[in-house]
């Protein structure tokens, strides 16, 4: 941790209230925040862990009208679930708020105001489709009508939910509101604009500092900032949110009635908000200032690639334009997480949902799964068979072997006691030698959020613990020399006791099963430093914790392995889900085998016109969005003897970042074509599914490679 700083506050992106914690949302973000919190604690850092519930917006709206209920009873219903869940996992959260909350209504106000008062602002008037019937404007998931591509009676006004095609209201065929069916109209309203380009030079020079970002993060933010930053309303005309202060309205001649903050606004001020809860439960309410606004301080976002640009940009933004805040010191987003082979998809019923895996198996099981596949770099796949491998193979016949046979050793044979370390051996000097600086190391990985190699470097030791033990052979070594078998016990002990530690902020839960069987009180032993009440810190983990002669707890069974019938029962689940979700979505309507889904072939082509064709192999350097288009998606593709430009029509499914490193076929021969002013040189292959969905064609070769 660098010396300046004397405190860390740590924020969680906050979870969306209208459904629950999957495991993509685990590895994204909320596993890696806890791990770097717990070793931070630890380490004997003063640190503040914040996240809560994000309860505005209208998918909630819809929900709670397709339910029939009011929306805060959406919200009280998923923030209790998910607060429930979180729980359950080990989330060491030192307060989780929620934004509906008053003081987080007060907290966005008065930032909005300030923004305000200090002319942060743009005011712009335009026109949006109006309900006359329900008296308010409509967000375009109001607006229904007839898809123009499908002829779906029932899209919206951003998407059709029956092939995909996005939208927007003005393409729609008959349009009528959601609420009421009625024909909607234009009328005028005025907003609220944050003008970003005002602070494009301030962060272009704060994110140019940034070295130690990682790659992923800074090359979003980079393309970003290269296209230039435009206005992002702040305001919009809806139900439920955070009401536009009425004093900063009338002051700026606007109706403030209907008008709430936008939920991108408000979400992120829900850090702050949550951090004034914690600082009141705490009896000093102005402490939260301590933690956001003291230059010695340091905060850090923790989120998944898809919340790049709100805290790298628009949220650092924000913070400037009030002034007095820091500015985030690190924004360790993760890639995506994969499930099966196949990306996450709960409109699709690809998921596994936290809450229901944690009423059949231990927390900390998919605790250690998660953390060896954090997609820290690039997206990462989660299968259940590496999941009961990873259990069965390393928690259970790793870990859990090393503390069973040597606690039961002690048991059987030392009176329940740590033994003596006598004259030790070359081969004990050296396993406890192998604990020096590892603290240092581990904590060097953590501090850098390398989270996978450190849990990688821990687990080492483990494995080297094993090997010790079966080289010692104290079940031999009992009957014919009891000084080197309580030798071998000692040092084994000591090793387990260390891993106690080190391992802590990964699988909190066993960490303190096996503290107990240790002798531990808690976090607590009689032999560490006295200072603090002997709490155990991460350094003490490098030395022996354990006294000779101290009293061993009773050894039991820390991990059970993961059976087969177990992940067979997962794998028919996940499957019956997504199948319930193809056939409630009518994929499959119109015949048993699909075949209507399926386009017919083409007219024949003769041989020479294929040959034509030059298809190469092409890397895809960079990708992001094409301004004033919602489907086209710039891409820099190297083709082995020349780098081109290449437009893709795929921005309606695919982000940018999900193309970067991708080997895609391109027809390397088609003539150039001007797009909104930029020239495609080329075009990548796609695959169009049933349901409309492009997705490029990946080839295994090296750039400029031919395909044949």
């Amino acid at each position: 941790m660098n010396p300046r700083h004397q405190r860390t506050l740590v924020t969680a992106a906050l979870p969306y209230a209208n459904g629950p914690i999957h495991l993509g949302h685990l590895a994204g973000a909320y596993l890696p925040a806890d791990i770097y919190c717990r070793y931070q604690r630890l380490a004997g850092r003063d640190l503040v862990f914040v996240c809560g519930s994000d309860e505005h917006g209208v998918p909630i709206l819809l929900k709670a009208r397709k339910e029939g209920v009011d929306p805060q009873q959406v919200v009280d219903r998923y923030h209790a679930m998910i607060e429930k869940a979180f729980a359950a996992f080990g989330m060491s959260f030192d307060y989780y708020g929620r934004t509906t909350d008053p003081l987080h209504r007060e907290t966005s106000q008065e930032f909005f105001r300030t923004l305000a008062d200090k002319d942060c602002f743009v005011l712009k008037t335009e026109s949006q489709l109006y309900d006359p019937k329900a008296g308010i404007f409509l967000a375009d998931r109001f607006i229904r009508g007839t898809c123009p591509g499908c002829a779906y009676e029932e899209a919206y006004g951003d998407q059709c939910e029956k092939c995909g095609r996005s939208l927007s209201p003005a393409d729609l065929l008959r349009p009528r509101s959601a609420l009421s069916d009625a024909v909607p109209e234009l009328r005028e309203t005025t907003h609220w604009y944050l003008p970003l380009g005002r602070f494009q030079d301030k962060l272009s020079a704060w994110v140019g500092d940034k070295k130690d970002w990682k790659p992923n993060v800074l090359g979003q933010v980079k393309s970003w900032l290269a296209d230039g930053l435009n206005d992002r309303a702040v305001t919009r005309d809806l139900p439920w949110g955070v009401p536009v202060p009425a004093d900063v309205a009338r002051k700026a001649g606007v109706d403030a009635e209907g008008k709430v903050l936008y939920v991108w606004f408000d979400a992120p001020i829900g850090y702050i908000s949550a951090t004034r809860r914690w600082a009141e439960a705490q009896g000093d309410p102005e402490l939260w200032k301590d933690y956001w606004c003291s230059e010695d301080s340091k905060l850090v976002h923790f989120i998944g690639k898809d919340n790049i640009v709100f805290h790298c940009l628009i949220f650092p933004a924000m913070l400037m334009a009030h002034g007095g805040f820091v500015l985030p010191d690190n924004v360790p987003a993760n890639e995506f997480l994969n499930l099966e082979g196949d990306k996450l998809s709960t409109s699709r019923g690809w998921a596994v949902w936290l809450h229901e895996y944690l009423e059949d198996m231990p927390a900390d099981y998919l605790r250690y799964a998660l953390a060896t596949t954090l997609p820290e770099g690039r997206d990462t796949d989660f299968s259940w068979k590496d999941y009961q491998a990873r259990v069965n193979n390393e928690l259970a016949d790793t870990l859990g072997n090393l503390a069973n046979r040597t606690l039961t050793f002690a048991k059987r044979y030392f009176e329940g006691r740590v033994p003596p370390l006598e004259n030790p051996s070359e081969a004990d000097r050296a396993l406890l030698a192998g604990l020096d600086g590892l603290p240092e190391r581990v904590g060097e990985l953590l501090e850098t959020y390398k989270m996978r190699e450190a849990l990688s470097e821990i687990m080492g030791l483990a494995r080297e613990g094993n090997r010790y033990f079966n080289e010692q052979k104290p079940w031999v070594t009992r009957k014919e020399d009891r000084r080197t078998c309580g030798n071998t016990i000692h040092a084994a002990l000591q090793l387990v006791a260390s891993l106690s530690v080190l391992l802590d902020p990964f699988i909190p839960f066993s960490c303190a099963s096996l503290r107990g069987m240790l002798g531990f009180e808690g976090l607590r032993n009689s032999a560490l430093r006295e200072d603090e009440e002997a709490r155990i810190h991460w350094a003490d983990a490098g030395r022996p914790l354990l006294e000779e002669g101290a009293v061993l707890g009773k050894p039991e069974i820390l991990f059970h392995k993961v059976e087969d019938s177990y992940v067979e029962a997962q794998l028919k689940k996940l499957e019956a889900t997504r199948q319930d979700s193809a056939e409630g979505s009518g994929e499959n309507a119109g015949g048993d085998d699909g075949e209507e889904d399926i386009p017919e072939f083409a007219p024949l082509i003769g041989f020479e016109d294929f040959q034509k064709l030059d298809l190469r192999v092409g890397k895809i350097l960079e990708a992001d969005r094409v301004k004033k288009s919602k489907k086209l998606i710039r891409c820099l593709v190297d083709l082995g003897r020349e780098k081109r430009q290449i437009l893709a029509g795929v921005a309606e499914f695919l982000d940018p970042e999900d193309l970067i490193d991708q080997q895609v076929i391109v027809v390397a021969n088609l003539a150039p074509r001007k797009m909104l002013g930029l020239e495609s040189q080329g075009m990548i292959l796609m695959a169009e599914g049933p349901d409309g969905r492009l997705s490029p064609l990946r080839a295994d070769a090296a750039p400029g490679s031919v395909v044949r």
